[in-house]
């Protein structure tokens, strides 16, 4: 008999089956919806979460799993460039060849591990777990092994060894650190005019988590009302504003069911509020807002444009955001129309109105906070897709104004190839207009720069980082 044949023989392990983890899971799930669908984190996550309130059982969330979940999905994708850094020292193979899904589950484990308290062998544990329950028991030693790692050293450890030095690679430390594609640094350092501490600041507010923005749709709800929700707070520029500073669910306000009050951040409310603050030469009867979907400046237009017995057609190309446009002004206290619109080739006739808002459609660089996976997304050429689309829309603007009224172009991006260069270039072929200094119509606001176009940002001004440029019609 051999050596071998006389060892006792190790009993083998019972089949443990994984336990599953419904935080987890979802937040799994919602990741996995951005990656394969291209779907957004703040439109896929709500409707998942409800599901999961309504379920009963062990399943069933509270409202620390909500606020659990939310973190996981949004710090996930708000770091997933510096997670993917280290993860790639943790791997054997480029992040390319790691399925998509189980990078999802590692990037959540990273976050767990090095951007949250939960304790590292609970981190690595239930990552784990879920490992077992969504991709099996052999990726799940796969991620056992990359996550111990990890495990090793705290984030300001790893940026250490993963990115670049300042002094070698600005651009490129910045990226790794504050997690931005290099191209979206060089962009936002650009538009900021230079300088490290303003960038570094910049960089970080895209990383924080913004607070629920409430406005109070004037003739049908108050701020004193919404004042009186748990955790709010007077907005800090716009007089409709009212910040929720626990994050809140505004779903369950009810001015907020009722369409009185929605949710828009207060750089939207002050690029509506200045346009309708500009002094007008002559009648003040008819405005436009030329692309007016998902709704929210549309609704506050229409409500400060009753109160002066005007008129807002609100002009929206696709028919479903003009849907969104519709249910945003029903039961605005005046009348109002919401079409389906080209605003290229638009139906109204030039010269028909007294004020216009040309919101264009961009990159959304401004909104990185609330979208932190459009940073991955947007390539440098959507610029050449985004920049002759704007400029048309410019044109269609003043072409819709009177003489004596005025236009308000607006992106919600501070890249300055779509928010200076577009205003320069239309303006250069219009004579007929000028530009006004929009900073008076921004009362109260700081640091607004030298004018007369506005530049909001998140790490001063606390909003989007809004731009606005006042054109009035001259000729």
């Amino acid at each position: 008999m051999s050596e071998q044949s006389r060892r006792p023989r190790r009993p083998a392990k019972p089949y443990r089956r994984p336990q599953k983890d419904p935080v987890r899971i979802l937040a799994f799930e919602a990741l996995r919806a951005v990656d394969e669908r291209d779907a957004y984190a703040n439109l896929v996550l709500p409707p998942l979460l409800r599901k999961a309130r309504e379920k009963e059982g062990p399943e069933k969330f509270d409202g620390r799993d909500a606020a659990l979940a939310t973190e996981l999905v949004y710090g996930t994708l708000r770091r997933q460039g510096t997670y993917d850094a280290i993860i790639a020292e943790c791997v054997d193979r480029p992040l390319r060849e790691v399925d998509p899904p189980v990078l999802d589950v590692l990037s959540l484990g990273v976050h767990q591990l090095l951007g949250t308290r939960i304790p590292s062998h609970a981190a690595v544990s239930a990552s784990v777990e879920l490992a077992r329950v969504v991709l099996g028991d052999g990726r799940a030693k796969f991620v056992n092994a990359v996550l111990r790692k990890v495990a090793q050293d705290d984030l300001d450890g790893w940026i250490a060894k993963v990115a670049p030095p300042y002094d070698q690679d600005p651009e490129d430390h910045l990226a790794v650190v504050h997690s931005h594609p290099r191209w979206v640094v060089s962009a936002l350092w650009d538009s900021l005019g230079g300088g490290r501490a303003g960038i570094e600041e910049l960089l970080a507010a895209d990383n924080e988590r913004p607070e629920v923005t409430l406005v109070a749709r004037p003739g049908r709800a108050t701020t004193e009302e919404l004042l009186g929700e748990e955790a709010a707070m007077p907005g800090r520029w716009s007089p409709y504003a009212v910040r929720l500073t626990e994050g809140g669910e505004p779903g369950a306000i009810a001015a907020v069911q009722e369409g009185r009050a929605g949710v828009q951040d207060e750089g939207s409310q002050l690029v509506a509020l200045a346009l309708a603050g500009v002094p007008v030469e002559g009648p003040d009867a008819k405005w436009l807002d030329g692309c007016a979907g998902p709704g929210g400046k549309a609704a506050l237009l229409a409500a400060l444009a009753a109160e002066r017995g005007a008129v807002l057609l609100a002009s929206e190309k696709q028919p479903h955001r003009a849907g969104l446009v519709e249910k945003a002004l029903h039961g605005n206290p005046g009348p109002y129309q919401v079409i389906a619109a080209d605003g290229t080739r638009p139906p109204w006739r030039a010269g028909t109105f007294d004020r216009v808002l040309m919101d264009v459609p961009c990159t959304g660089l401004g909104a990185l906070r609330r979208r932190p996976e459009a940073r991955w997304r947007r390539r440098p050429e959507d610029l050449d897709n985004f920049g002759p689309l704007q400029r048309a829309l410019l044109r269609t603007a003043i072409d819709s104004v009177r003489v004596g009224g005025v236009v308000g172009y607006a992106t919600c991006s501070p890249h300055l190839a779509e928010t200076r260069a577009v205003v320069q270039d239309v303006l250069k072929q219009r004579p007929e207009t000028q530009l006004v200094d929009a900073r008076p119509f921004l009362p109260g606001v700081p640091e607004l720069g030298e004018g007369p176009d506005v530049q909001l940002w998140p790490h001063v001004h606390g909003t989007d980082a809004m731009y606005l440029a006042l054109i009035r019609r001259t000729g």
